[in-house]
């Protein structure tokens, strides 16, 4: 059976959709010869998605992954340094953390939102009261409870760093992810909610940090006529090319998040008789943009995610696991976990356990959500 981005048939979990806008940007870089990583693409990408999210500044680097990494360097993150982070995510989150030779200690999610929880991360600040950073996930596009884990950072003066990733366009009490910490991230992978194939963009409210951002991501070359070096650059900043890509998706991020939610509903309707299917809940006082849809089977079910998953892939449809948590990851394995709950269980570990991310590419067409739909329920029928 085909896994290419090559077969027709085949319905993804999330794949690129282009417009036709994206060309004409792409097409400007070529006809006036602006194929290097800079130009005029990147710099009105960096102020479009600044004007988008209101984030004040914009840096457009290479990849969310790279975007992390800078932003954990410029809140001064180094050897031996603590950073809390959430432990339900993919691992690009927290391996820069490595990169830096500092040490993660992972905090739980809670049941609400699925993000961090407040209430472990103050039994994480208990033990470790001076971490030197936090990085907070926004996860598969719902928004965390900022309010509450930023009243304990701010209680601890500890900055955050928010990994909105997989958020882009959502909402918390009517501001976008990525502008409550000091700094945000954003990416623009090829299954994200728009994508320039790869790249991503660190924001932040504070110019002095993005131009530091731009410099380190640029080889950190100072301004002299000569190829001269004061500290450790790095190659991350994002091509023009790319960045034109970036521009046209943009137009239509709107449309996406409205598509996305569209999808997410039609789940939520489709399942709703079915007792032992749970969609993955939304923060009440945001707005996802529900970049991935996700079930997930109460505990006990004959039918198990691996057995939907199955079930899906025979019919080629994709669909995926819930995010191992990064505490259960054998490269971690040593390195402390605070848990919501008391006891031996975590929101984390059980959320992963029971839990299928859904196809949710906003190609899907109403055949493709029946299909899917009706194969997921004659399995609990």
């Amino acid at each position: 059976m085909a896994d290419t981005m090559n077969d027709k048939t085949r319905i993804y979990l999330a794949s690129p959709t282009m417009h036709g806008d994206e060309q004409g940007y792409v097409a400007d870089a070529f006809e006036t010869n602006w194929v290097a990583p800079l130009g005029p693409n990147v710099n009105h990408f960096e102020t479009e998605i600044a004007a988008y999210t209101g984030c004040g500044y914009a840096a457009a680097l290479s990849s969310g992954t790279a975007a992390i990494h800078l932003g954990l360097k410029l809140l001064g993150v180094g050897q031996g340094d603590v950073v809390f982070v959430s432990s339900l995510t993919f691992s690009a989150s927290c391996n820069p953390i490595c990169y830096e030779k500092a040490t993660p200690v992972f905090i739980d999610s809670e049941p609400d939102t699925w993000n961090m929880s407040p209430e472990a991360l103050e039994k994480a600040f208990s033990q470790y009261p001076n971490p030197k950073a936090v990085v907070v996930v926004h996860l598969y596009g719902t928004p965390a409870k900022m309010d509450a884990i930023t009243q304990i950072c701010e209680k601890h003066h500890v900055p955050i760093l928010e990994d909105a990733a997989e958020s882009l366009g959502a909402v918390y009490k009517g501001r976008q992810t990525g502008t409550f910490g000091r700094i945000g991230v954003y990416s623009f992978n090829g299954n994200k909610i728009i994508t320039t194939s790869g790249g991503g963009m660190m924001v932040s409210a504070e110019e002095a940090l993005v131009e530091e951002a731009r410099t380190l991501s640029t080889q950190a070359r100072d301004p002299a006529r000569h190829y001269q070096h004061s500290k450790i650059g790095y190659n991350y900043r994002m091509s023009n090319i790319d960045a034109g890509i970036g521009r046209g998706q943009l137009l239509h991020l709107d449309e996406h998040i409205r598509r996305k939610r569209e999808i997410y509903a039609r789940y939520k309707e489709a399942f709703a008789d079915i007792g032992e299917i749970a969609m993955n809940p939304l923060n009440p006082e945001g707005d996802a943009n529900n970049w991935l849809s996700c079930m997930t089977i109460k505990e006990g079910s004959s039918v198990t995610p691996d057995r939907v998953m199955d079930a899906l892939e025979e019919q080629n449809i994709e669909s995926r696991p819930i995010w191992k948590p990064m505490h259960l990851q054998p490269v971690f394995a040593g390195y402390d976990f605070f848990r919501h709950n008391d006891g031996s269980g975590s929101v984390s570990e059980d959320i992963f356990d029971r839990g299928v991310c859904l196809p949710s590419d906003i190609k899907n067409k109403d055949a493709d959500m029946d299909k899917i739909i009706g194969i997921i329920r004659r399995l609990f029928h």
